[in-house]
C-alpha cells in the first residue's frame, strides 16, 4: 500500500544518487535495500503511533461499557428478589448499545487502511464480530465472503474463527466448517482453542456424525483437559447422543447464538418463619 509506495521511492532515489556517483553494484544494492527497509518501518512506526490513538478509544469504549454492566449485575446481586428477566432485558440493551457505537468507533480507523494490508483486515475482523454479536448474521456473511488471500478478516482469534465455523454450519457447510477448525486448531495450545473443540464436535452431533464429534473429543480433552469434553466423549462413548451438552463451557459458547442458555431462577427473599411481629 502507501507505505510501500514510499519505501519504494526511497529506494529508488538512493539507488540512483548512487548509480550517479559510481558507486560499486553490491553497495548500491545493499543501501537502497537499507533504505527501503528503513522507510517503510519508519512509515509504519508513525502510522502505528497515530491508529494506536483511534485503537485505545474503541478499547476504552468497550472496557468502560463493560464495567457499567459488571455493576449493575453487582447492584442486582446485593438487592434479593429482584426481577431477573427485567435485569437480562437491560443488560441485553445495554451490551447492543455497547457493540453498535463500537461498530461506529471503527470507522475512525479507516484512514488508515490505505497505508496497510493488514489495517483493512483488522477493521473487517471488528466488524465481523460486531455484528455477529448484534445478530446481523446477513453482514456477516458479506464480510466473509471477502476472504481470500491477504483479504477479507483474520482468524487468529479462536473466537473470531468459531463465528465463522458457526455461519458455515448456518448455511449447511460442513466441509466449510471442518476446513476452518483443522487450519486454526493446531495453532491453539491449552484451552485456547476450547471453543473450536466444542463447536466442531457439536455440528458433527447436529449433523449426524458422532463418531466424527468423538473423534474430535478424544483430542480435545487431552489437549486442553476442559471436563466438560471427557464428559461429553463418555457420553458418546455410550450412545448417550441427548446428554451431550456444552453448556460447561459458559458465556464463550452462548455467545455463538447456537443454543439459548438457561434462565436464571428468580431470586426469593426468605423469610424466617414468624408472623411480622415475630409470634
Amino acid at each position: 500500500m502507501l507505505s510501500l509506495l514510499i519505501s519504494a521511492l526511497v529506494a529508488t532515489a538512493i539507488a540512483g544518487a548512487l548509480v550517479a556517483s559510481q558507486v560499486s553494484t553490491g553497495t548500491t544494492v545493499f543501501l537502497s535495500t537499507l533504505g527501503f527497509v528503513g522507510a517503510f518501518y519508519l512509515v509504519g512506526f508513525l502510522v502505528r503511533k497515530k491508529m494506536s490513538k483511534a485503537q485505545d478509544r474503541l478499547q476504552g469504549h468497550m472496557q468502560a461499557a463493560q464495567r457499567r454492566m459488571q455493576r449493575k449485575v453487582q447492584q442486582f446481586q446485593n438487592k434479593p428478589g429482584g426481577n431477573v428477566k427485567q435485569i437480562q432485558r437491560q443488560l441485553e440493551m445495554d451490551q447492543k448499545a455497547m457493540f453498535k457505537e463500537g461498530l461506529e468507533l471503527t470507522k475512525g480507523l479507516e484512514p488508515f487502511r490505505k497505508w496497510s494490508l493488514l489495517t483493512g483486515r483488522q477493521i473487517a475482523t471488528m466488524r465481523m464480530q460486531f455484528h455477529y454479536q448484534l445478530k446481523e448474521f446477513e453482514q456477516v456473511d458479506e464480510i466473509l465472503a471477502t476472504c481470500g488471500f491477504l483479504k477479507g478478516p483474520m482468524m487468529m482469534d479462536p473466537m473470531a474463527a468459531a463465528m465463522r465455523m458457526a455461519r458455515c454450519y448456518k448455511n449447511d457447510d460442513l466441509a466449510g466448517a471442518e476446513k476452518i477448525f483443522k487450519k486454526r486448531v493446531r495453532w491453539s495450545r491449552g484451552d485456547s482453542g476450547a471453543i473450536l473443540y466444542g463447536l466442531m464436535s457439536w455440528i458433527y452431533v447436529k449433523v449426524g456424525q458422532p463418531d466424527e464429534a468423538r473423534r474430535v473429543l478424544l483430542k480435545a480433552k487431552d489437549k486442553t483437559g476442559v471436563e466438560t469434553f471427557a464428559r461429553n466423549w463418555e457420553h458418546l462413548s455410550n450412545d448417550r447422543v441427548k446428554s451431550f451438552s456444552n453448556a460447561g463451557l459458559g458465556d464463550v459458547w452462548y455467545s455463538l447464538y447456537l443454543e439459548t442458555p438457561p434462565t436464571p431462577k428468580q431470586q426469593r427473599v426468605r423469610g424466617n418463619g414468624r408472623g411480622p411481629r415475630g409470634f
